[in-house]
C-alpha cells in the first residue's frame, strides 16, 4: 500500500472530478490520503471531505502564502480544532521566499505559531518551505529548544544542509514527483543520503506531476510514479520503498489507524 500524504483534494483542479481522482488512487493502491489545509478559516472544506471517506484524512493549519492573513488566529483554536478525530497533523506552514506573497515576519510568525500548536496537539507539523533554508533550519532548531516536536519537510526541494539539520532535529524528508525531473539529479543526490526510515513520498497534487506527466493536473495515484522513482534511487523495489513510506506515515502520522491486517 502507498500513502499521499500530501494532496489539495479540496483545491478546484481536483474537486471537480474526485470520484475519478479516488478510483484512480485506489486502482495505484494510494490507501490513504491526507488533504492538506492552507487556511484555517476554510477548515470546513477540508473536514467535509476528510468526514466523507475513511480512507481521507487532513491538516489543519495555514500556507505562508497567507500566513498574514490569519495571524489573528490563537494556537488554541488551532490545537481545538486538531482535536477532531480526522485531523491528523498541523499545517502546511513555513517559510516561502520564492514567490513572498506574504511578509517574510508574517511567515516567520505563523510559522512559529503553528510550531507551538504541533508541540501542544501532539501532532505533526508539516512544513513547507522553499528558497528559505538557512531561516527554515535556525527556527526549527530555535524551537526545538523550547520542546521537541515532530515534522516533516514536505515536497522537499532545498539543500544538503537544510536536509542534514532537519534530520539531526528528527525530522522526516518527503520527496514528491520533482525527483523525477530530469534536472532534479541533485535532489536526488539528497535523496540517496535520506535515511530509509525517514523518507515519505507525496503528490501535492494538483501540482508538480510526476515523469511522465509533467505538466499536467496530477493527483494522488501518480504518487506511484514518484514511489518507483525514489526506489530507484535508494536501490530498492518499488513494493519494498511502498513498505518503507508506509511504515514512515504511520511511525509519525501516529493518529491514523493502521489498516487491519489481512489473514491469510
Amino acid at each position: 500500500m502507498l500513502v499521499d500524504h500530501h494532496c489539495h483534494l479540496d483545491f478546484p483542479a481536483l474537486a471537480a472530478d474526485r470520484d475519478g481522482v479516488l478510483e484512480r488512487a485506489a486502482a495505484a493502491g494510494v490507501g490513504i490520503m491526507v488533504t492538506i489545509s492552507t487556511r484555517i478559516r476554510r477548515i470546513n472544506e477540508v473536514l467535509a471531505i476528510a468526514e466523507t471517506y475513511p480512507h481521507i484524512y487532513c491538516s489543519v493549519g495555514t500556507h505562508p502564502h497567507n500566513a498574514h492573513e490569519e495571524l489573528d488566529i490563537p494556537v488554541s483554536e488551532i490545537v481545538a480544532i486538531a482535536r477532531h478525530p480526522k485531523v491528523v497533523a498541523i499545517g502546511e506552514a513555513g517559510l516561502d521566499y520564492f514567490y513572498d506573497k506574504s511578509p517574510r515576519e508574517a511567515q516567520a510568525q505563523g510559522f512559529r505559531k503553528h510550531i507551538a500548536a504541533a508541540r501542544e496537539a501532539g501532532l505533526p507539523l508539516v512544513i513547507h518551505t522553499r528558497d528559505a533554508d538557512d531561516d527554515t533550519a535556525a527556527i526549527l532548531e530555535d524551537e526545538m529548544g523550547k520542546g521537541a516536536f515532530t515534522a516533516v519537510l514536505h515536497c522537499f526541494t532545498g539543500g544538503m544542509e537544510l536536509a542534514s539539520r532537519g534530520l539531526a532535529l528528527g525530522l522526516y524528508v518527503s520527496f514528491s514527483g520533482v525527483i523525477t525531473f530530469r534536472k532534479s539529479e541533485a535532489l536526488r543526490e539528497i535523496a540517496r543520503a535520506v535515511p530509509l526510515d525517514r523518507l515519505l513520498v507525496e503528490t501535492d497534487s494538483p501540482f508538480l506531476a510526476p515523469e511522465p506527466y509533467r505538466g499536467k493536473r496530477n493527483e494522488p495515484a501518480y504518487v506511484a510514479h514518484t514511489a518507483a522513482a525514489l526506489g530507484a534511487v535508494k536501490g530498492i523495489g518499488a513494493a519494498e520503498l511502498a513498505d518503507v513510506t508506509t511504515a514512515n506515515f504511520h511511525r509519525l502520522y501516529s493518529k491514523v489507524p493502521k489498516p487491519a491486517a489481512v489473514s491469510p
